[in-house]
């Protein structure tokens, strides 16, 4: 088993397929409607990782062209280039590069595409993920875990809620739906912080 996409549950159908086209990830997520009541910060964000940081600007232009709204302004870091944005429907976007560096044009090309699960526990949580069939691509001990991923899927992360808020500019406390659902299991199921699976078909 491995995270193979992910679905979206936004308000406005239309208004989030025209900001995804934007932004240039409808190859890479699914949408559809849901109401279900959500507050606060929803325990995830989505990773666009690029090759370098004109690449970084492409998207979060795009984005903020589109309605997005900046939760963290583009800067370097110690690990490289990178912002964050919230899209309309909610969503958590950070864009970044450990490039520091531009080696050619601006190309919006994504290289990998990386859900983080905030877990309240983050061994427990890998240990689920183990038991269902997951391998373990990077482990930084309690605070960090990635997966395995095949080509063009999404990869699956666990970093710490909080650690994971302060990440986005968030404050971590947030109740109610999720509203993402992971697909690629055999039957459906939820993960100890309450994230969803399907089955991709």
């Amino acid at each position: 088993m491995t995270a193979q996409s992910v679905i979206l549950d936004v308000p406005d159908l239309a208004a989030a397929e025209a900001f995804y086209d934007a932004l240039g990830v409808r190859d890479r997520i699914q949408l559809r409607v849901s109401s279900e009541p959500t507050t606060g910060f929803r325990g995830y964000t989505l990773s666009l990782v690029v090759s370098q940081p004109n690449i970084v600007d492409a998207f979060v232009g795009a984005a903020l062209a589109a309605g997005a709204t900046e939760l963290k302004p583009i800067k370097k870091s110690l690990w490289g280039y990178g912002g964050v944005v919230q899209a309309p429907d909610g969503s958590i976007w950070k864009i970044a590069t450990s490039s520091k560096k531009n080696n050619g044009p601006a190309t919006r090309t994504i290289d990998n595409l990386v859900l983080l699960l905030g877990a309240e526990d983050v061994k427990a949580s890998k240990q689920f993920y183990l038991d269902h069939g997951l391998e373990v691509s990077k482990s930084f001990g309690r605070k960090y875990v990635e997966f395995t991923s095949a080509a063009g899927n999404v990869t699956l992360a666990l970093y710490g809620r909080r650690a994971l808020a302060k990440d986005a500019g968030l404050a971590p406390e947030g109740t109610g739906s999720h509203r993402i659902t992971i697909t690629g299991a055999s039957e459906r199921f939820a993960d100890p912080d309450g994230f969803a699976w399907e089955s991709a078909a």
